[in-house]
C-alpha cells in the first residue's frame, strides 16, 4: 500500500458516485514497456518537481486525450499516479485541481526543456 499518495476523497463511502461507473478490474494491466516508460516518468517528476518547485511552479498541465481538455496536477498529485501505475497498473481516483491558476503550472515539454537548460548550463562551468 502507498501511504505517501493522497487519500481517494470517497474511500469507505457508501454513496461514492463513482461506484455507478463499475468495477474497473477488468483493466488491462501495464505492459513491462509502459511500466518501464511510467518508471522514468516518475525520474522526470522528481528532477522537475526539484528544479521548478523552488521557482513557485505547483506542478504540469496535461492535455487529456479522452476529454480534450487540460488537466493541472500537483508534484504529490503527479507522483501518487505514477507510483500507483507502476504498482498496480493504474492510477488512483482523484479529485482535479479546483480552479487552478494556469500561470502556476507548466507543461511537460516546458518542464523537459528547463531541465535540458539547467544541464547545459552546468556542464559549460
Amino acid at each position: 500500500m502507498l501511504e505517501d499518495v493522497p487519500r481517494d476523497p470517497f474511500a469507505d463511502d457508501p454513496n461514492d458516485p463513482s461506484s455507478a461507473m463499475g468495477e474497473l478490474d477488468d483493466a488491462e494491466p501495464l505492459t513491462a514497456a509502459e511500466r518501464d516508460e511510467a518508471i522514468t516518468d516518475l525520474a522526470d517528476v522528481e528532477v522537475f518537481r526539484s528544479l521548478l518547485e523552488p521557482q513557485g511552479v505547483l506542478g504540469l498541465v496535461l492535455d487529456c486525450p479522452e476529454c480534450g481538455e487540460q488537466h493541472y496536477f500537483d508534484w504529490e498529485l503527479l507522483r501518487g499516479n505514477l507510483r500507483q501505475m507502476i504498482e498496480n497498473g493504474r492510477p488512483q481516483v482523484h479529485e482535479p485541481a479546483f480552479h487552478p491558476d494556469p500561470a502556476d503550472y507548466v507543461s511537460w515539454e516546458y518542464a523537459r526543456g528547463y531541465v535540458d537548460g539547467v544541464i547545459d548550463t552546468e556542464e559549460r562551468h
